[in-house]
């Protein structure tokens, strides 16, 4: 790949590694999601499953992503993986997809939900234009810090890490002493009792994608990695049984602290649990909304960052957009590519809500998946695969991954408002001849993966 990303030197400990996969999974998204799966599953009961199953749907996935992260450590993730394959369209179509559909929507929502935590302090941000403007700040300024630098201080990560994590220990905890409220229940609500447990649960665990979605952000980076062979499988592996231990206790907490139909109250917006708990509500609640703006600002840095080097290395092929391929003079950051996608995500404030967002971002993110998993069966078969790590019974598990993805897709179409899952069917599908565009006026397009 071009001259930026064949600089960047392998700097990520076992630590690092583990915060930037554990920050970035576990925080701000549970609190969005929870309303929204307690609304699409009907009951607390149903709910709880949800989370438990979208955990389980991301094992077979887990143990492929890990295999290939450890056979082609570099940077670029899926695009990596798929011009690996010689497959040049679905190269292109990866990146446009993420582009337009995941990786800049998941910057809008992230800042959206940060401008929402704080509303517990001053309730005008609460999905305002007020809120929506603060939100746009929040990208901007984030935006202006790495157009002048790139640097990552993995130490931070831990620290940031390790105090989100302290609020949802909190909640866990309490929740424990609520099992008995009477607020667990599994009779399903009026809008849910015509339609049967097996829709109900897809739709669910296709609620839970976004809160489960940050696992394969750290392959963004696996170039930068030390010692990838040992560290990416064992962060991945690990990381994942406990962020699905950590979302079923707080969705278990949650549902026994707050009744059904206010938590569902909440959907598209954040929910804050704490609130219901008088003798914590005074200080809690706010701690647990500066907590979650914390690790949201987080979150959307480490978005800014990460994700502009994927258009990056395709504009640098000479099939994506030119600016995309410029990098400062000075600074040396890709500084267009960063640009062009925060004002996009500025724009996506404006003109959408969280839950239409949420849909349109969920779509698009299992189709991305799906095209990995798929040309697994391509890379394993050429001569320099050589992963350190091999998932056990590969077939089974390479199957399961591209069924979950299937199942996502429908269960997608149950939980979320059509009009955002139609726009994003429809950019998905403006790639293909965008790209024979771009392989028209360009044939600097090499099927061979840059060797480290």
């Amino acid at each position: 790949m071009g001259g930026l990303i064949e600089q960047l030197t392998r700097k990520l400990g076992m630590g690092h590694v583990l915060a930037i996969v554990v920050g970035t999974v576990i925080g701000s998204g549970v609190f969005i999601n929870l309303p929204i799966v307690a609304k699409v599953t009907g009951s607390p009961g149903l709910a709880i499953w949800a989370w438990l199953l979208g955990g389980l749907f991301w094992i077979p996935q887990i143990f492929l992503l890990a295999e290939l992260g450890t056979a082609y450590p570099q940077q670029g993730f899926g695009y990596t993986y798929l011009k690996k394959a010689g497959s040049k369209p679905f190269a292109f179509l990866y990146v446009w997809t993420v582009f337009w559909t995941s990786d800049t929507p998941s910057i809008t929502i992230i800042a959206m939900s940060a401008s929402s935590a704080l509303a517990y302090f001053y309730p005008p941000l609460d999905g305002t234009f007020l809120g929506k403007s603060f939100a746009a700040l929040i990208i901007l300024s984030l935006a202006a810090i790495h157009y002048r630098d790139v640097k990552r201080g993995g130490d931070v990560q831990i620290g940031l890490t390790l105090a989100k994590l302290s609020p949802l220990a909190l909640l866990i905890l309490v929740g424990l002493f609520y099992l008995d409220s009477g607020n667990l229940s599994w009779i399903r609500s009026a809008e849910t009792a015509e339609s049967g447990w097996f829709a109900l649960l897809g739709a669910g665990i296709a609620a839970t994608t976004w809160s489960y979605a940050g696992f394969p952000n750290i392959l963004y980076m696996a170039g930068e990695v030390k010692k990838p062979g040992r560290n990416l499988p064992k962060a991945l592996i690990g990381s994942a049984v406990g962020v699905m231990v950590a979302y079923v206790l707080i969705a278990l907490g949650t549902s026994a602290i707050v009744p059904h139909e206010e938590l569902v109250a909440f959907s598209g917006r954040f929910a804050n649990p704490f609130l219901y708990l008088p003798l914590f509500s005074r200080f809690a609640a706010g701690f647990l909304a500066i907590a979650a703006f914390v690790s949201m600002i987080g979150a959307t840095n480490a978005c800014i960052m990460v994700q502009p080097r994927i258009e990056y290395a395709i504009a640098r092929d000479g099939l994506f957009f030119k600016p995309f391929a410029h990098v400062h003079p000075k600074y040396k950051t890709p500084d267009y590519s960063i640009l062009l996608q925060s004002g996009l995500a500025v724009i996506l404030i404006f003109v959408g809500n969280i839950e239409s967002l949420l849909g349109y971002f969920t779509l698009s993110y299992v189709v991305q998946n799906a095209l990995i998993y798929v040309v697994y069966f391509k890379l394993r078969r050429l001569p320099d695969y050589s992963p350190s790590y091999r998932m056990p019974i590969w077939p089974v598990m390479a199957v399961l991954a591209i069924a979950t993805q299937l199942y996502l897709c429908w269960g997608t179409f149950k939980a979320y408002p059509l009009g955002g899952i139609i726009t994003a069917a429809v950019l998905i599908v403006t790639g293909f001849p965008v790209y024979f565009y771009f392989r028209k006026k360009s044939d600097a397009f090499d099927t061979t993966a840059t060797e480290e």
